[in-house]
């Protein structure tokens, strides 16, 4: 009989890369962001394989051009992303669109499978100030249900991509309670979610729940964690979702919750494969502080098999 292994289980479904975000980065072009050669030297130099295009601008948008710079480095484009207001309702989708179908253009010609799609916030992100009702009528949940699958239908029509939904913080789309509404109201062929783990934490959710229980909408995942202790004077406070990451809510793993061997386990028993992206949300942040902390959890997830 042989000796019982110390070597994690294989998380073969998974495939581990990273994003802009964890570098600091919110926002086409900000002083206070790393250029974007500096992000994909270091992503690659921290043993990622994948990424997201992240804010459309901040990589280049010429297709030629960043095939060039992400294929000499090793990389591959796994999503772009975009925000939206679908709950407006037809009203916003001629601008909604002209968004989307740059970003989803550019992600489909880098090969990438997916857009993570995310809605807007109901706060402003640095004043707290509200700009509209934190909770959506019967009507605006319809007009989101509606807009979001013909927002999947027409991507994956012009340009083969699955949208995935990605519950968020400060958006109408956050809690177990409001996930749930919405994977309820939506067409399981058309929507499904990008799981964030530490934003699903951020606002109450289990995301190894969530998996277990509607596992077959699971669609991308983003892994993170957040600190416990900020996140409870965040909470009391009603800090909104930037200074909440200034204060450092989203922590490097495994500091923080949730713990991501039980989510990785959960995402692998699907048996469908699953990109896995890291994000540490930390903008802004000095240029010396992402990457050893992404070779950190780049090794962190390698010792849990993933």
């Amino acid at each position: 009989m042989s000796a019982p292994s110390d070597e994690p289980t294989a998380l073969d479904r998974l495939r581990v890369g990273s994003a802009p975000d964890s570098w600091g980065v919110w926002f086409p072009d900000d002083a206070q962001q790393v250029p974007w050669r500096r992000f994909l030297d270091e992503v690659a130099e921290a043993g990622y394989e994948w990424i997201e295009l992240g804010p459309h601008g901040y990589l280049p948008t010429d297709p030629a051009v960043l095939r060039d710079e992400v294929g000499r480095r090793g990389l591959r484009v796994s999503a772009g992303t975009v925000f939206t207001s679908l709950h407006h309702g037809p009203a916003v989708w001629e601008r909604t669109w002209e968004h989307v179908s740059q970003v989803a253009s550019l992600a489909s010609a880098m090969d990438a499978g997916h857009l993570v799609v995310i809605p807007s916030f109901w706060r402003d992100d640095k004043t707290a100030r509200e700009l509209e009702p934190r909770e959506l009528t019967a009507d605006q949940w319809r007009h989101l249900a509606a807009g979001t699958e013909r927002l999947a239908t027409r991507v994956r029509e012009e340009f083969g991509l699955e949208i995935v939904l990605h519950p968020h913080a400060d958006t109408h789309v956050d809690t177990e309670e409001h996930v749930v509404r919405l994977l309820d109201a939506t067409d399981p062929d058309l929507v499904n979610l990008c799981l964030d783990t530490g934003h699903y934490a951020y606002c109450g959710g289990d995301s190894v729940k969530l998996i277990r229980t509607y596992g077959e909408r699971i669609g991308y995942l983003h892994l993170k964690q957040v600190d416990p202790v900020v996140l409870a004077d965040v909470v009391s406070r009603g800090t909104p979702f930037g200074p909440a990451v200034r204060q450092g809510v989203m922590c490097e793993p495994p500091k923080g919750v949730p713990e991501l061997p039980p989510v990785l386990e959960a995402a692998q028993a699907l048996g469908v494969d699953l990109f896995a992206i890291v994000e540490q949300d930390m903008y802004p942040c000095p240029p010396d502080q992402p990457f050893p902390i992404a070779e950190r959890t780049r090794r962190f997830l390698r010792s849990c098999g993933a």
